[in-house]
């Protein structure tokens, strides 16, 4: 038996990004039904309800809370160090870090660690973020580097980057396991409640789909602009949260903001929408990208990171300031194009290699492999 930790911070209080991608890796580790392999998920709080009780849970799953109801700061320092004695005096064997942390000190406390490294943006493109923040985000970094037995990369445009950013004498202990996507994406819906969704949120009849934060390095600018080069019909729908970029968006009355979607109802936009876009200049996966081909779209997306790796071959991509590009990109991927339905069949093969189950097994994998 191999008692597992897993830092839950993100699980309970993050709707979307790192906190989708620890609820469905969880779900699915749970889903593989390894009776040897109990999981204890640590958060520093309850978070939210709404999102702690999407882990599909059963008797080999509990979550660990720190003791009492400490303060912000100190449930920060429980995170960050504290947590170790709970996990010693839990038994935990192996403790995941999801977001790219891990305690100080669980490498000197005996317990084998495996930490996920998403994207380092923060170094790649600082300018994005606040100096002390890419200050903290680097510091955390390279701790977890060297606390780590085993660093996870979700793609190999992230291995690169640690290599580089990080050091060539970490090159063993890498291993590239995907990301794996939600499911929801890929069910059925009924004409009803596509019906519905147009009528509450007052969808054009024809749109192609942005989802994401809706910020300056997702770089929705050039979406908007190159729908301006195309039939006076199609529309632009991007779902997501808003920052102040918005203000920065070209002005354009078929460019429609949407943000506080469910999933149902984004799964019937997502029914609806022509095609998927995906701008962005710098990711270390494009999880949306995959979610879009899940549910039957062709994708645009831009060069320069691992939106190539993502979406795969059949998927179109253009440079990140190429505005006639992308609108012709867009305008080979509207419904009635040539080859349109091919380019889909063979991009939904490609995205079988992150499908849940293979990617929870690879990680149990890795756990095994650590208490040898």
């Amino acid at each position: 038996m191999i008692t597992i930790g897993i830092d839950a911070k993100r699980i309970v209080r993050n709707g979307t990004g790192l906190g989708s991608y620890g609820r469905t890796l969880v779900n699915d580790l749970i889903r593989l039904g390894d009776a040897d392999m109990p999981l204890r998920l640590y958060a520093p709080d309850e978070g939210r309800d709404e999102l702690r009780t999407q882990i599909i849970g059963d008797g080999n799953v509990q979550f660990c809370y720190p003791e009492g109801h400490p303060s912000a700061i100190r449930k920060a320092l429980w995170r960050s160090h504290g947590v170790v004695k709970d996990l010693v005096r839990d038994g935990v064997q192996v403790y995941h870090g999801l977001s790219g942390e891990l305690p100080t000190g669980i490498r000197k406390a005996g317990i084998k660690s495996v930490v996920t490294i998403h994207d380092l943006i923060f170094m790649r493109h600082p300018e994005y973020y606040h100096w002390i923040d890419t200050k903290i985000y680097e510091w955390k970094f390279r701790q977890a580097l060297r606390e780590a037995d085993c660093i996870i990369a979700i793609s190999e445009r992230t291995r690169q980057d640690i290599l580089e950013l990080g050091g060539q004498q970490y090159a063993d202990r890498i291993q590239v396991i995907y990301q794996s996507f939600a499911p929801h994406f890929s069910t059925d819906i009924s004409s009803e409640e596509k019906a519905k969704v147009r009528e509450r949120y007052k969808l054009p009849q024809r749109f192609i789909l942005n989802v994401g934060t809706i910020e300056r390095r997702k770089n929705l600018a050039l979406a908007v602009e190159a729908v301006e080069l195309l039939p006076q019909d199609i529309h632009l729908v991007a779902v997501g949260r808003q920052t102040s970029y918005v203000r920065d968006l070209p002005h354009s009355d078929r460019l429609h903001l949407l943000g506080g979607i469910s999933n149902r109802e984004l799964a019937a936009i997502y029914a609806l929408a022509e095609a998927f876009v995906y701008p962005s200049r710098y990711e270390g996966f494009g999880i949306p990208i995959i979610e879009a081909i899940a549910a039957g779209l062709p994708v645009v997306a831009c060069t320069g990171s691992c939106l190539e790796e993502a979406g795969g071959p059949y998927s179109r991509y253009v440079g990140p300031d190429d505005v006639i590009g992308m609108a012709e990109a867009i305008k080979m991927s509207l419904r009635g194009s040539r080859g349109r339905q091919d380019r889909i069949a063979r991009s939904r093969e490609y995205i079988r290699r992150f499908e849940g189950n293979d990617v929870a097994a690879q990680v149990a994998q890795v756990y095994h492999d650590l208490m040898k």
